[in-house]
């Protein structure tokens, strides 16, 4: 039997675009569901488009049905950390309670599979600024608490259903499609990279530093930054490894090493060849001073081999794909 539909809510996103490509390229039949609050037309280059909410479930219903659903790739959701502090209730609805909905109509539509974009935010902050999946959950966030609950109810239906599941908790997210074809479009965007390399084509001025009194070799933070396009091979590979029967599980994806805020803004200095103007800030609420992946789980399991591990090739795409930007913006 054929396979049928795969729904990527969240799919004219930064990161569920991007997988979006990858399955298309792939051959899948996808759907793409997004409000376009924060995402993009564009992004979905010529995939079918349901412009909705996940919350809606009469249109979740809908698209679930008609298009043949029998895997969910969930991306749909908040994911700004300092604004899930000053809007706690906004990520609890948006991001908690529109997945419940999202879980009850895919129980009634029957559908087999669902891959979920969690994040390493669950883990708070992890004794060594090391999270292994048998890390104990200790979100110091509202963004990471409302994605771990998001877990547990999958979790849990999971156990009184057929449905299987892997959630993918990601690292830091960076970089654009190699080929240049989509990329991070967001307004006012926080993410280092992105920030870092508009500064450098001009469209900022500076670049903000939260911290640097952090207890590590230079006194920022330091994150596991992962490819975008590896990150969603990683979607890739956790759907061949469910329609292939494999069990239930929870995975982190990350390349196991870290970089500091400064080792970042070196790169993009390289890189592009300019002088970043830096501003120095405090610490800013909810940040961790460390966070890699212990990632082999997702090796082992889903057989991921990423190809993209260099910081410099994560810039690179970025900055190609922000130097698109300024001749032709979204």
């Amino acid at each position: 039997m054929n396979p049928g539909s795969i729904l990527v809510t969240g799919g004219a996103g930064y990161i569920g675009s991007h997988a979006a490509l990858e399955l298309r390229g792939r051959g899948e039949r996808v759907v793409v569901l997004d409000d376009l609050s924060r995402g993009f037309r564009q992004a979905v280059l010529d995939a079918p488009l349901i412009v909705g909410k996940v919350s809606e479930r009469a249109v979740v219903l809908e698209t679930l049905r008609s298009h043949g659903v029998d895997t969910v790739m969930h991306f749909a959701a908040h994911t700004i950390v300092p604004e899930s502090v000053r809007e706690p209730l906004q990520y609890y609805g948006n991001n908690t309670c529109s997945t419940r909905t999202l879980l009850e109509c895919c129980r009634e539509a029957g559908v087999k599979h669902f891959v979920f974009s969690s994040t390493a935010a669950v883990y708070g902050m992890p004794p060594g600024g090391i999270a292994a999946e048998t890390t104990p959950t200790a979100p110091i966030n509202p963004y990471g608490t409302s994605k771990l609950m998001s877990e547990w109810m999958l979790r849990d239906l999971a156990a009184a259903s057929a449905l299987r599941y892997v959630a993918l908790r990601y690292f830091n997210v960076a970089g654009c499609d190699p080929q240049g074809r989509i990329g991070q479009a967001t307004p006012n965007a926080t993410l280092l990279v992105k920030v870092a390399c508009e500064a450098a084509v001009g469209r900022r001025a500076e670049v903000s530093v939260f911290g640097t009194d952090y207890p590590t070799a230079d006194g920022t933070g330091v994150r596991d930054y992962i490819h975008v396009t590896d990150l969603a091979a990683a979607h890739l590979d956790a759907l061949t490894y469910l329609r292939g029967g494999g069990a239930s599980a929870t995975l982190n994806v990350g390349y196991g090493h870290g970089y500091s805020v400064r080792e970042v803004l070196a790169s993009v200095e390289r890189v592009s060849g300019k002088r970043l103007a830096v501003r120095e800030l405090g610490r800013r609420a909810g940040d961790p001073p460390t966070l890699v992946a212990r990632a082999d789980r997702v090796r082992a399991e889903l057989g991921w081999r990423p190809q993209l591990d260099d910081l410099d090739t994560i810039v690179r795409s970025s900055l190609t794909w922000e130097e698109r930007l300024l001749r032709n913006p979204w």
